[in-house]
């Protein structure tokens, strides 16, 4: 049995991966965005939470997640917003994928892929290249050809605050090698 092990930092900052089931493309469907968006909602209005950076994709979701003093309970948060978005998802009638009889014995849907890939920020340095990763992954993935021709991503906000300018992206941003960033190569 694989050994999970989460640094959990109260009042921290995280940069998580969350993917679909069988890495379906559902996420950037109309029904995926809107219930995604009423998901998070949902939870920040129970379990404060600031977005730093965030980008979806049509079957991965990244993004950057920024606790209240004293909270460290993450894993709380993403598993809300996966179950209501699921909740959603199944109350409009649409499909989900298959899962194994030992999934399903432990109520697992065919939506989301169990657990996340996380990684907690360091410092203002780690910050920068989690969201240069975040918002260059639709051109990584061959999506777009210019970054800002992606519509689901925070990298908006960043050009209105003056964090990046139109045109960032043109090339690769220095994001490491060591880190797989949840998701394959």
């Amino acid at each position: 049995m694989s050994d999970y092990r989460r640094w959990f930092v109260q009042g921290g900052t995280f940069f998580f991966t969350v993917v679909a089931y069988g890495r379906r493309p559902i996420l950037t469907s109309d029904q995926g965005r809107k219930f995604l968006r009423k998901a998070i909602e949902s939870v920040q209005g129970r379990h404060a939470f600031s977005l730093i950076a965030t980008v979806l994709v049509p079957d991965h979701w990244h993004l950057v997640m920024q606790l209240p003093p004293g909270d460290k309970r993450y894993s709380l948060r993403l598993k809300q917003i996966k179950a209501e978005f699921s909740d959603q998802w199944l109350a409009a009638g649409l499909p989900e994928a298959n899962v194994t009889p030992s999934q399903k014995k432990r109520g697992e849907r065919g939506i989301w892929q169990p657990r996340f890939w996380e990684h907690a920020v360091r410092d203002e340095d780690d910050l920068e290249r989690c969201a240069d990763y975040i918002h260059w992954n639709p051109r990584k993935h061959g999506l777009v050809k210019r970054v800002r021709d992606w519509r689901w991503s925070s990298f908006h906000r960043f050009v209105r605050q003056g964090q990046y300018d139109i045109d960032w992206g043109g090339t690769a941003p220095d994001v490491g090698e060591s880190d797989d960033w949840g998701e394959p190569a």
